[in-house]
C-alpha cells in the first residue's frame, strides 16, 4: 500500500474547519479532479472524478466520525483507498487539519509516482485550496455532527448545547465570487496512468 501524510494550519476555529469538511458536495470547489460528490446515505457517498483525462466513479463509506476530531473512510470499489482526516485546535482561531491516506496503486506508473512523492504533493495542494476556501468565508457552508462508529450512526450534539445538530444554515455558494473559476494549481499527475483517487468523502447538508 502507498501512503501519504500531510497537514496544514487554517485560520478558522476548530468547529468551522470540521463542519466544512462534512459538506462533501462542496469538495469540487477545492479538491482537484473531483467532478461531483453525491450522498447515498448517512455513511456512503458516490464520487465522480476526472484526473489527467481518466474518468472514474466509486463509492466511499465512513467507518468512524467523531465531531471536531476525525473522519475515517474506506472506498468500496477499486482502486481501493482508505484514510483519516484529523482536526486539532491550536488556539481558538486556528486549526490543524491532517490527512493520512493509504491506497493500492492501480498500475506500475502509479507505484513509481507514489515512490517519488507525486501523490503527496497533490494532497498538499488540495489542503492549500481548502485553506483558501474556508478562510475566505465568514462561516462554513453547513454541518453534519452525528457520530459514526463501525459505519453506524450513533447521533451527535452541538458542542456545549446538548441539542442535536444535523445541519446548520448554509450560505449558498452561488452567492460567492470566484469559486467557479478554474483552480490556479493543476493536479500533479499529468499521465493518465498516474490517476489516483482523491482521498476524501462524506456528508452533504440535509
Amino acid at each position: 500500500m502507498a501512503t501519504v501524510q500531510e497537514s496544514i494550519n487554517v485560520n478558522v476555529p476548530l468547529s468551522q474547519a470540521y463542519n466544512q469538511w462534512t459538506q462533501f458536495e462542496d469538495f469540487p470547489h477545492f479538491m482537484s479532479g473531483v467532478d461531483s460528490v453525491r450522498q447515498l446515505d448517512d455513511t456512503t457517498v458516490h464520487f465522480k472524478t476526472s484526473i489527467a483525462g481518466v474518468k472514474r466513479e466509486y463509492d466511499a463509506r465512513i467507518t468512524v466520525q467523531q465531531p471536531d476530531q476525525r473522519i475515517t473512510w474506506e472506498s468500496l470499489d477499486e482502486p481501493r483507498n482508505a484514510g483519516t482526516v484529523w482536526f486539532e485546535a491550536l488556539n481558538p482561531t486556528e486549526t490543524r487539519v491532517s490527512v493520512e491516506l493509504a491506497w493500492e496503486p492501480d498500475s506500475a506508473v502509479e507505484k513509481v509516482g507514489a515512490a517519488v512523492g507525486l501523490d503527496s504533493h497533490q494532497v498538499a495542494s488540495d489542503l492549500k485550496r481548502f485553506k483558501k476556501f474556508i478562510e475566505e468565508r465568514e462561516v462554513e457552508t453547513g454541518a453534519w455532527r452525528e457520530r459514526v462508529s463501525d459505519s453506524e450512526v450513533s447521533g451527535g450534539t452541538a458542542a456545549g448545547s446538548g441539542v442535536p445538530l444535523a445541519a446548520t444554515t448554509a450560505v449558498p455558494l452561488e452567492e460567492e465570487v470566484g469559486y467557479d473559476a478554474e483552480p490556479t494549481e493543476r493536479p500533479v499527475n499529468t499521465d493518465p496512468d498516474m490517476a489516483t483517487e482523491p482521498p476524501f468523502g462524506k456528508h452533504v447538508q440535509r
